[in-house]
């Protein structure tokens, strides 16, 4: 018996940065509005810290994969039946910092990614790119995958997904308002190339220096859009059903360019 159809809720909010004790009872709150209703919600990216914050803040932030802020998103995880993908300033073994997320379901992380495109100098100046390809993991009978912002605007990174099986992708933002090309057609070209579903979280209002767009959405294998926010904070429940993709990934010819390529 196949699983029934995924329901993703996507927040759109304002970033809070640096209260991270705030966010997670945003989070908390969010997951409580939506128990019953949504087997996963999506949030931006950074979402626990606050994307544009500084390096030393960033650093002082900093925790582990198993840290605190990953045993509270757990237990709201158990506590309102609504599995989470949150964005946090991961501290690697060496004292690095990744730009991360986790999907948590139950009490327990399903799957990992570490941003691996770094965007500009905000990127660069505190994080390390991932170095692993995104992994496909299971979530309530569905093949997934997580990718975060600037990834999902490389071919290869969401196609490396969906050769690997994975159904639906889920990508944390933090988009900025210059770039709403990004939401309104590259993702929704990602989801129809690769027959995903695509569901992108994003940030609006301002933090820091950036003004970020909103426009979260969420696209279907056939490209059909079946969400898009607009500029304000937004809390959708989204049921992923739509019809078969055009078969792009059967028609590749990887004996010319190459099993990994778009």
């Amino acid at each position: 018996m196949s699983a029934a159809a995924l329901r993703v809720a996507v927040l759109q909010c304002t970033s809070a940065p640096l209260d991270v004790a705030g966010n997670l009872e945003r989070l908390d709150a969010a997951c409580r509005s939506v128990a019953g209703r949504a087997d996963v919600l999506v949030t931006p990216e950074m979402f626990t810290t606050g994307y544009d914050i500084g390096r030393d803040e960033t650093f002082r932030l900093a925790e582990p994969a198993d840290g605190p802020i990953a045993r509270a998103v757990a237990e709201t995880t158990r506590r309102t039946g609504v599995a989470v993908v949150y964005g946090y300033p991961e501290l690697g073994s060496a004292g690095e910092v990744y730009n991360a997320a986790q999907l948590v379901d139950d009490g327990a992380v399903r799957s990992s990614h570490r941003k691996l495109h770094l965007f500009g100098d905000l990127d660069r100046d505190r994080f390390t790119p991932g170095q692993e390809r995104p992994r496909v993991a299971d979530l309530r009978g569905h093949p997934v995958g997580l990718l975060l912002c600037y990834d999902v605007e490389f071919p290869e990174a969401t196609r490396s997904l969906a050769l690997a099986g994975a159904g639906t992708v889920l990508v944390p933002t933090a988009n900025m308002a210059d770039y709403d090309l990004v939401p309104t057609v590259l993702v929704r070209a990602r989801a129809f190339e690769n027959g995903v579903f695509l569901v992108y979280a994003n940030y609006t209002g301002t933090e820091g220096g950036l003004e970020y767009g909103g426009l979260s959405t969420v696209c279907a294998p056939d490209g059909t859009v079946l969400a898009l926010a607009g500029r304000d904070e937004q809390l959708d429940v989204v049921e992923l059903v739509g019809t078969g993709s055009m078969g792009y990934l059967a028609d590749r010819r990887p004996d010319l360019f190459g099993e990994a390529s778009p």
